[in-house]
C-alpha cells in the first residue's frame, strides 16, 4: 500500500471512528432522556452503516451511505413519531409527559397557607440617562416586627418555548444597620434626612433609586412601567426564600399588592391499596391544603374543589389506542364533518383532474394542427400559468378576481355585464368557493396537462389516421377510435399521479379559501373546501386548540389513500411487470 493510500485509509478510518462515537453517544444520550423510538432507530441506522462498511458484500452500498442517513432522518423516523403519536392523546392539554406533569405539579403550583409572615415592599430601579431600567433591587418589610430585607433581581431559572419566564427565583437578606451583604457585595440604605424613608440603595458605586411602592402614592405614576416592565415579567412568577427557608410569593389574597409566604400545594406520599388480595404500595400525588388524593383518568389529574367538584389540574401524554381512529366516524361532531372533508377531497381531486386534461387535451388537439399557424406563440402564452409560482397566482385569483366588493369578476362580470344586483360570495358561500377553488386549480394545470397530451399526440403514428380516412371514419370516430386509445396508454399514470397531487395540494385550498367557509355545528376547525390535508393542518396547528393525535391519525389515512393510489399508478403504467423481468 502506497502512503497515499495509507493516510487515505487513515483518515477514513479516523472519520469513521469519531461518526460512531458520536452516534454512539447520541444513541446512549437519547436512550437515557426516554426517546426510545428515535435510538432504536438511531441504532438500526449505525448498525446498517457499519455491515456496510465491514462486509466486503456491502462494498457497492457504502456510496449509498448519505442517502441511508437522510432516509432515516427525514422519512423512517418522521413515519415512526406520526403512526406513535396516532395512538396517543398529544395534543392542548396534553403536551408533557406523566413525569414531566408530576414534576410540574411539584414545583409550579402553590398556595398562601393561614396566618402567613407578610411583607410589604419597594421596588428600586438603576436609572440610565434618567430612565427607568428593569435592573431592580426589592426590598422587603415584614409586618409582624419590621424587619428589613434586601432581594437582588431574580433569575430566571424556567422558560417556555416563547421566552416567557415561568419560574424566577432569588434569595432574601436581613438589613442590620442599614446595611445587607447579598452574595459578598454590600448594599447601603440611603435614608432621608428629614423623615427617615429610603431614598435609594447604594452597591459597588451603583446606585438603585427609589420607584414604587404600592403603598406610596406618590409612586403611582411609576405604576405602568412596574406593572409591565417588573411585575408583568419577573415578579409574577418569582420566589424569594427568606432567611428561614420559606418561599415567599406575591400574595394573589390581596390582590399582589404584599408578599407572603407560601407552600407547595401539591406533594408525593405513598399509600397502600389491595388489588387482587395483595398489598400494593402506590407513589401518589395528594393536596397538601385539603389533604385529597388527586384523581387520574383519561390523560388528566382532577382535584376536588371546594363545593366537592372535580376540575382538570394537568393532563399528560397518555397511550388512547385507536379513539382517534375510531371518532372519526363515531363522534357526531366529528364524524359529520370529517365525512364531508373526506368525500369533497375524493371530489376535488378528480373534477381537478378532469377539468385540467379536458381543457389541456381540447388546446393540445388545437394545437397539433398543422395548418394552424403561430403554434409557438400560441404554446408559449398558454404555458404561463405553469410557469408562475402556484402561490403568486392563487393570492392574485384571491384578492384581485374573487374580492366580493372590487374584485375583477363581480365588478365588471357578475353586476356590470349581466347586472346582477348582488355579488357572487366566491369565498363566504360554500358552493362558490368551492366552484372558485376548482377554477383556480383548473387554470394552474392546465398547461401541464396540455404539455404532456401534446407530446402524447405527436407520437401517434399519421399512418393510423390515413387508413381511418380511407375507411370513411369521421373525424370524431378517429378521436374515439384511435387518438383517445393510445393517448390513455401513455397519460393515465400521469393522471393517477395528478390524482394523488391534487389529493394532498394544500397550498391550492388553503391559500385561496383557508379552507373556509367554516362547517356550521362542527367541534374541530372544519370548513366548505378542506381537504384532508389542509383540515390536518388546522388541526395540529389551528383553532381553538392543537390536537396532534387526531392530525396523525388522519395523516395515516392519506398515507394509506396515497400508498393505493401510488400502487394503482405503478399497476397502469407496468413498473411491476418490468421489476419482475
Amino acid at each position: 500500500m502506497s502512503a497515499k493510500r495509507l493516510i487515505g485509509f487513515i483518515f477514513v478510518l479516523i472519520l469513521l471512528s469519531v461518526f460512531g462515537a458520536f452516534g454512539l453517544m447520541s444513541l446512549i444520550l437519547l436512550w437515557a432522556n426516554a426517546n426510545y423510538g428515535l435510538a432504536i432507530i438511531l441504532g438500526i441506522l449505525l448498525v446498517s452503516i457499519a455491515f456496510v462498511l465491514i462486509n466486503p458484500k456491502g462494498y457497492p452500498y457504502r456510496y449509498m451511505i448519505p442517502a441511508m442517513i437522510l432516509l432515516f432522518i427525514l422519512t423512517i423516523y418522521p413515519m415512526y413519531y406520526t403512526l406513535k403519536t396516532a395512538f396517543t392523546n398529544f395534543g392542548t392539554g396534553h403536551l408533557f409527559t406523566r413525569p414531566q406533569v408530576v414534576q410540574k405539579l411539584l414545583s409550579d403550583y402553590y398556595y398562601i397557607p393561614e396566618n402567613p409572615e407578610e411583607y410589604s415592599f419597594s421596588i428600586f430601579v438603576k436609572l440610565e440617562d434618567y430612565k427607568p431600567t428593569d435592573n431592580f433591587i426589592v426590598v422587603f418589610k415584614s409586618l409582624s416586627d419590621d424587619e428589613l430585607f434586601i432581594a437582588p433581581k431574580p433569575i430566571a431559572v424556567q422558560k417556555d418555548s416563547e421566552g416567557n419566564i415561568l419560574l424566577a427565583e432569588s434569595r432574601m437578606f436581613s438589613v442590620k444597620n442599614d446595611r445587607a451583604t447579598v452574595n459578598g457585595v454590600t448594599y447601603q440604605l440611603v435614608r432621608s434626612s428629614q423623615d427617615g424613608s429610603i431614598l435609594s440603595v447604594s452597591a459597588n458605586g451603583e446606585r438603585y433609586m427609589y420607584f414604587y411602592s404600592p403603598d406610596d402614592n406618590t409612586t403611582k405614576s411609576n405604576a405602568p412601567f412596574y406593572l409591565s416592565e417588573i411585575r408583568g415579567i419577573w415578579l409574577k412568577n418569582a420566589e424569594f426564600t427568606n432567611p428561614m427557608g420559606q418561599q415567599v410569593r406575591l400574595n394573589p389574597n390581596r390582590l399582589y399588592t404584599d408578599f407572603a409566604t407560601s407552600e407547595r400545594k401539591y406533594e408525593i406520599k405513598v399509600v397502600t391499596s389491595i388489588e387482587s388480595g395483595r398489598a400494593v404500595q402506590k407513589n401518589v400525588v395528594y393536596n397538601k391544603k385539603t389533604g385529597g388524593v388527586l384523581i387520574e383518568r383519561d390523560g388528566y389529574f382532577y382535584d376536588i374543589d371546594d363545593k366537592g367538584q372535580e376540575f382538570a389540574v394537568e393532563g399528560y401524554i397518555s397511550n388512547i389506542g385507536f379513539k382517534n381512529f375510531m371518532k372519526m366516524f363515531k363522534d357526531p361532531r366529528i364524524s359529520g364533518p370529517f365525512v364531508k372533508i373526506f368525500v369533497w377531497t375524493f371530489t376535488w381531486a378528480a373534477l381537478s383532474v378532469l377539468f385540467t386534461f379536458t381543457i389541456g387535451l381540447i388546446l393540445a388537439l388545437v394545437l397539433n394542427d398543422r395548418k394552424l399557424k403561430g403554434t409557438k406563440i400560441y404554446r408559449t402564452l398558454l404555458i404561463i400559468p405553469w410557469a408562475i409560482p402556484a402561490f403568486i397566482s392563487v393570492l392574485v385569483w384571491k384578492n384581485g378576481m374573487f374580492n366580493e366588493t372590487y374584485g375583477i369578476i363581480n365588478r365588471f362580470i357578475v353586476m356590470g355585464l349581466f347586472g346582477a344586483e348582488e355579488p357572487i360570495k366566491w369565498l363566504s358561500d360554500a358552493f362558490w368557493a368551492k366552484v372558485a377553488v376548482l377554477l383556480v386549480n383548473t387554470w394552474l394545470g392546465f398547461p401541464y396537462m396540455m404539455t404532456i397530451t401534446l407530446g402524447a399526440l405527436q407520437s401517434i403514428p399519421d399512418e393510423l389516421y390515413e387508413a381511418a380516412s380511407i375507411d370513411g371514419a369521421t373525424g370524431f370516430q378517429r378521436f374515439r377510435k384511435i387518438t383517445f386509445p393510445l393517448l390513455m396508454i401513455a397519460v393515465a399514470p400521469l393522471l393517477v399521479g395528478s390524482f394523488s397531487f391534487n389529493f394532498n395540494n394544500f397550498v391550492g385550498i388553503y391559500l385561496l379559501t383557508g379552507g373556509g367557509p367554516a362547517i356550521p355545528g362542527s367541534s374541530t376547525p372544519a370548513g366548505a373546501t378542506d381537504i384532508l390535508i389542509s383540515y390536518t393542518y388546522k388541526l395540529a396547528f389551528e383553532g381553538r386548540g392543537q390536537d396532534f393525535g387526531f392530525a396523525s391519525a388522519i395523516s395515516i389515512l392519506i398515507f394509506v389513500i396515497v400508498g393505493g393510489l401510488s400502487w394503482l399508478n405503478f399497476k397502469l403504467s407496468g413498473a411491476f411487470e418490468e421489476v419482475n423481468r
